[in-house]
């Protein structure tokens, strides 16, 4: 049967494209001449919206079929982009929404969001850095970045001489402008891509991530010197002279420029935590942070140096403050708009028409095998000797190889100087493009055995305290009253994972970790910190007991008691309500004569429906709730309920007693309605709404009319206002 909705949906959808339509063509009002700022702007705006949309919409189709989500972006950007799809012409835009104009592929505007996205990806992964984990590999992680730029730009450069016959007119040599570029290409990292990655796997903070990001940020400084140099030799040639000491120079200043922003942001890191924290509020403080990063990716700019080693040196530099998470909290909207926005546009960055000639792909596929044997070999054979071993090695080497938004800008560079064809142009975009789609399955498939890769392990430095309690409950309840408490001593407290439980607590350079299992809560901090968490635990487990003895001392319950009154309800609870019951759990005559049969009996009603995967586990809960507090109500209604993990989805048993039983409801009364609940303990789900629903449906006029139901069907109907028809 053909849903109702789609003619609707294909109507709304035809309607938007001819407003979309009419739009562009008023815009462009019959004008050729320069377009207006507001026009453009229009197209920008049309143009972000595409990008959203499609990068969106691939990188969940990707992550269907298990391919990391970035590679859907990259793809949507192929896709949409100027030399495929965005070229082709649409009522109002005659040259597509993505025309090719000029040598570059995409308009200043997007390349603007293009380079802001990058400074906030970069900002954010050394926000997400651990620092003590960075200063421990950062001795691995120069080896790995001058290894990897070193051999890299070597095999490069090599390949261009020893296979120039493919692409070149003429042998060339090692020092020849076209062998020097497709060196330096080789050389860049793309820290972006590898960070994605390594963070969707909760890797960033692992010894072999923290070794790869180190690795990628000095290996992109390393690209940058090596492309000064490429520069100034392509230079001197020129002229016949080359100036040694001058490239020595320009090496020399980069590499300072680097040390001196990283030590200085390091030492200064608590001041500026300080700083940024007088504006008190969160969403301030984070802006702020931002803004920091953006001046200081200007400034790097400036000096010669990438502007995305400026922004991660301000992330990696704030990432030791107490501060860290609020910004990451903060700025994950911001982060959830422009990230894509920057893998998209590096998709359409990418000509797949150079890719057509058979010299182009037969050189590209050797200069693409030479750039992946030199990461491999460059970044993980000094591994080696560095305490990792052999998977350990693999990881970093697969995790270096990614080349793209820094090699695809120095092949712009030598592409706008002339110094390079459009051939060459070509092998370079086919070697960044094929690099940056095999290194995220290659590294997701190297992380998937959770063995180490380390030879030896290293020492945590962290003290693990593990407190046990009676029951999951107790637990939860601390958690709570421990969190508030920390945040009345001026902590900033952090949900790390909710499923997980996972939780963090940030006051200047304290930092403590602990995470909620079952009956545990279990502390991860610094050994100087063990007594201030002993202490903490005690204060919290002494305030919980006073309010326990407080709360047995007799408790009113008639000023708590569930009040059903005539009740106007609405469609919306009666659908809802319909969505979650089901007619086989419907029964009008339950068989026990006892509180303890009855809730038997309507878990088995589950059990048979295959609702619930333990029911025994499903009895202990219920009983649990039960004897803390009785769920008989007024008039005649009893609620059994309980949170339990052997239920994946809310689920309900009703069932009715006419001659009702006994079940110590707070008005005396016996109980003849009776509704089990099940719902699982690790989401929100409906479960208070639902208790309020069923409250609402069960007032006078309702209880009259369920009581005197003979068959499960005529309780739906009853129920839900709808016929029986949901089995």
């Amino acid at each position: 049967m053909k849903y109702k909705g789609t003619g609707t949906f294909k109507k709304t959808i035809t309607t938007i494209l001819l407003c979309l339509a009419a739009i562009t063509v008023l815009a462009n009002n019959g004008e050729t001449h320069e377009p207006s700022m507001t026009h453009r702007m229009m197209i920008l705006a049309f143009q972000l919206g595409s990008i959203l949309l499609a990068g969106k919409l691939v990188s969940i189709i990707f992550e269907k079929i298990k391919i990391p989500g970035v590679i859907g972006e990259i793809a949507a950007g192929i896709l949409i982009g100027p030399y495929v799809m965005g070229c082709l012409p649409l009522p109002g835009l005659p040259e597509g929404l993505f025309p090719l104009n000029g040598s570059f592929p995409v308009s200043p505007e997007l390349y603007g969001f293009c380079s802001i996205a990058a400074i906030v990806l970069l900002f954010t992964v050394g926000l997400e850095t651990d620092i003590k984990l960075f200063m421990r590999y950062s001795l691995a992680g120069s080896l790995v970045g001058i290894g990897g730029a070193l051999v890299s730009f070597v095999i490069g450069d090599l390949s261009a001489v020893l296979f120039s016959s493919m692409l070149f007119q003429h042998p060339v040599g090692f020092l020849s402008a076209p062998a020097l570029f497709l060196g330096t290409i080789s050389t860049a990292t793309s820290v972006g891509i590898s960070a994605r990655i390594l963070s969707e796997k909760h890797k960033l903070d692992s010894p072999e991530g923290i070794t790869i990001l180190a690795g990628a940020v000095i290996d992109d400084v390393i690209g940058i010197i090596i492309l000064a140099v490429s520069l100034g030799i392509i230079a001197a040639s020129s002229s016949g002279l080359i100036d040694w000491g001058h490239i020595g120079l320009i090496s020399a200043k980069a590499i300072g420029i680097w040390l001196i922003a990283t030590i200085i942001g390091i030492m200064a890191a608590q001041k500026i935590g300080l700083l940024l924290k007088l504006f008190r509020d969160r969403s301030t403080i984070a802006v702020m942070a931002l803004a920091l990063s953006l001046i200081l990716a200007g400034l790097f700019e400036e000096a010669g140096l990438a502007m995305i080693v400026g922004a991660y040196i301000m992330g990696l530099s704030l990432s030791r403050t107490d501060i860290n998470h609020v910004i990451r909290e903060k700025l994950q909207p911001v982060a959830s708009f422009l990230v894509p926005i920057f893998f998209v546009v590096m998709g359409m960055l990418v000509d797949v028409r150079m890719l057509a000639s058979r010299n182009v792909i037969m050189f590209g596929t050797i200069y693409t095998a030479g750039a992946i044997i030199a990461k491999i070999i460059g970044c993980g054979l000094p591994m080696l000797f560095c305490n990792f071993n052999t998977r350990g090695a693999l990881r970093i080497g697969v995790g270096m190889l990614p080349r793209g938004e820094v090699a695809l800008i120095i092949a712009g560079i030598g592409l706008a100087a002339g110094i390079l064809t459009k051939e060459i142009f070509g092998v370079s975009i086919m070697m960044t493009l094929l690099t940056t789609l095999a290194a995220p399955p290659l590294l997701v498939a190297m992380f998937k055995s959770s063995k180490s890769g380390l030879r030896h392990r290293v020492k945590n430095a962290n003290t693990e305290l593990r407190f046990s309690f009676p029951s999951e409950e107790v637990t939860v309840l601390l958690v709570n009253k421990l969190l508030e408490s920390f945040q009345s001593e001026d902590f900033f407290t952090h949900v790390l994972s909710r499923t997980d439980h996972i939780y963090q607590l940030r006051k200047d350079s304290t930092i403590i970790n602990f995470r909620r299992t079952d009956n545990d809560i279990i502390f991860q901090c610094d050994e100087s910190h063990v007594t201030f968490v002993n202490t903490a635990m005690y204060e919290i487990i002494a305030e919980l007991e006073i309010a326990l003895e407080e709360l047995k001392k007799p408790i009113d319950s008639s000023a708590i008691a569930l009040k059903l009154q005539k009740n106007t309800i609405t469609a919306k609870a009666r659908k809802s309500l319909a969505r979650l019951i089901s007619i086989k759990n419907l029964t009008p005559y339950l068989k026990g004569n006892n509180k303890k049969e009855i809730i038997e009996e309507l878990l088995s009603i589950l059990d048979k429906a295959k609702m619930v995967k333990d029911v025994k586990s499903a009895s202990k809960a219920v009983w649990l709730r039960e004897n803390t507090m009785s769920t008989g109500m007024q008039y005649g209604i009893a609620l059994p309920h309980a949170k339990t993990d052997a239920v994946t989805s809310l689920v309900c048993a009703i069932g009715l007693k006419k001659e009702g039983v006994d079940f110590n409801s707070m008005d005396g009364l016996p109980s003849s309605i009776f509704v089990l609940i099940l719902s699982p303990k690790t989401t929100s789900g409906p479960h208070v709404e639902f208790l309020s629903t069923i409250s609402q449906i069960l007032d006078e006029e309702g209880r009259e009319s369920l009581l005197t139901c003979t068959t499960a069907v005529e309780m739906y109907s009853v129920l839900t206002g709808r016929q029986g028809s949901r089995h």
